[in-house]
């Protein structure tokens, strides 16, 4: 049941061509041409030097995902698979990349990890790498998903015959049927109530005699 609910129909349409240093530069991961091979060396680097605050490990949490989905490039698609040995189909992919780099078990169903704990919605034009990207492709919403790289780039396991491969969003096929995307929140973040509240909190107070507006 889960095997099938994983299955969609995606084009077989040729993999992207631009050099994989690009994506990984871009990211910010790593520079080159043999970015792939230096890549995890480098994002470690860079994630040392990186402040320790929210949006630094929201960061550093995006490059390891990149990093970690770009080394299963040319993995078979198998429908049911979460394992680089036996294949992947699109879930179990972002679900073993997401577990790998950030500890996060997303739920098995493409449909289920757009509504898994710990992400939050994100609109297209604020797209970052490391976000799951969904699309409809079995005429229902959510039905497959990928992890966005950057410059406008997706990663995914397309379809029975097909592997892992990066693919363009402006494609005419998967911009028609992009249906939104999924950020994880790093585990301290805070909830969006304790933070409008912390800004209330700090925001200058009413001059005297000001009467604020309440609605």
């Amino acid at each position: 049941m889960l095997a099938a609910s994983a299955a969609h129909a995606a084009p077989d349409v040729h993999p992207v061509g631009d050099p994989l240093g690009r994506f990984l530069t871009d990211s910010g991961i790593a520079s080159g041409a043999n970015a792939i091979v230096s890549a995890p060396a480098a994002a470690a680097s860079a994630a040392a030097a990186m402040p320790h605050t929210i949006a630094g490990k929201i960061r550093e949490q995006a490059s390891d995902m990149v990093v970690t989905a770009m080394n299963f490039l040319g993995v078979k698609y198998r429908r049911g698979g979460s394992d680089a040995d036996i294949g992947f189909d699109c879930s179990g992919f972002t679900r073993h990349v997401f577990e790998m780099s950030s500890g996060l078990v997303l739920p098995r169903r493409a449909d289920e990890q757009a509504k898994a704990p710990g992400l939050v919605p994100v609109k297209r034009t604020e797209l970052q790498p490391g976000d799951l990207v969904f699309f409809n492709t079995l005429k229902r919403t959510f039905s497959h998903v990928g992890i966005y790289i950057g410059d406008g780039k997706f990663i995914h396991s397309p379809r029975p015959g097909g592997e892992v491969r990066v693919e363009d969003m402006g494609f005419a096929y998967w911009k028609k049927r992009f249906t939104g995307a999924r950020r994880a929140e790093p585990p301290d973040a805070p909830p969006a109530a304790a933070a409008t509240e912390a800004k209330l909190a700090t925001s200058p107070s009413s001059a005297p005699g000001e009467r604020r507006d309440q609605r």
